[in-house]
């Protein structure tokens, strides 16, 4: 299949699996951990399934509190990269079985018994899916019922919007086991004010749902009851958009996050010149205008140069 960029931002349309950083998704850190993965399906390490445009990805191994082992991580990337580049794929879930969201790192792959080589293998792999997360064009939302720690809390902040139970707790404790968590401070440290992240960073103390809320680790916070309802609900609001309009302005989102104030206006600027030179952006404005609802094309096609 083809690569190609569009725009001023690269993203992820019908025709191809381009990262917004113009880069093909890495095999070769995953290579190695397929001999690690001999479950049957019934075992499988995650599970998905994909209806009317939505995609559930669930963590699936439960009685290891969903460690992000380098195995699990080939698995979730796999289900993240399946057909990709597809105009039935417009948002995607990631949630887990039990009551653990991901207890993060595996420490038991982390011991000197593994060696050095391996334990920069699953980092590697580790923040390669993290960045994934964010590059492909759809949407990813993080559903939380539970306990999410060190890498599982990086995965809450990597992911772009995350809805919480009330009872949901998140921490990077890794301190407290002699290991700080570096790699999750990555996507924390972007997520949540920088001495809101410091504390967690320096005590390993959880905080609450709540808490998560109001420093913006999460979007929002339901009864667990009305966990599935209400991200359903945002997921659903999503696939009623344009597939290349929301591939273009999150790719533009998080290139402007990472530029200066002057850069982020020109980057953004041209960005929604490309806007309105694709067909689905004609038609948002026509649709409006005429007091109708939008039929979109879903394709990168221009409606001019």
């Amino acid at each position: 299949m083809a690569y190609r960029r569009v725009g001023a931002v690269g993203f992820l349309c019908r025709e191809t699996v381009l990262l917004s950083n113009g880069t093909r998704p890495r095999l070769s850190l995953f290579a190695g951990a397929r001999s690690l993965c001999t479950q049957s399906e019934s075992q499988r390490l995650t599970v998905r399934h994909q209806q009317n445009g939505i995609r559930n990805i669930i963590l699936n191994n439960p009685k290891k509190r969903n460690a992000l082992s380098l195995s699990m991580l080939m698995s979730l990337r796999t289900d993240i990269l399946a057909d990709i580049d597809s105009d039935d794929l417009r948002v995607i879930i990631i949630s887990a079985e039990g009551p653990v969201f991901s207890s993060g790192h595996d420490l038991k792959e982390l011991t000197s018994a593994q060696g050095r080589e391996y334990h920069s293998r699953v980092f590697e792999a580790c923040s390669e899916v993290m960045t994934l997360i964010q590059d492909i064009p759809v949407p990813v939302i993080a559903k939380i019922n539970g306990v999410a720690t060190a890498a599982g809390c990086q995965l809450v902040a990597s992911c772009d919007i995350a809805v919480a139970t009330e009872k949901s707790t998140f921490a990077t404790p890794g301190v407290n086991v002699g290991l700080f968590c570096s790699t999750p401070a990555v996507a924390i440290g972007r997520a949540v004010p920088r001495k809101v992240a410091m504390e967690m960073l320096f005590t390993g103390a959880p905080i609450s749902a709540h808490h998560a809320l109001l420093h913006g680790l999460v979007s929002k916070v339901v009864p667990e009851e009305r966990l599935e309802e209400e991200t359903l609900a945002i997921a659903r609001r999503v696939c009623e958009a344009s597939r290349p309009v929301v591939a273009l302005g999150k790719a533009t989102f998080y290139k402007q996050m990472a530029q200066g104030r002057d850069a982020a206006y020109t980057t953004a600027s041209q960005v929604m010149v490309d806007n309105l030179a694709l067909r689905d952006g004609q038609e948002g404005i026509r649709a409006f205008l005429e007091k109708r609802k939008p039929v979109w094309t879903n394709s990168a096609e221009k409606a001019h140069d």
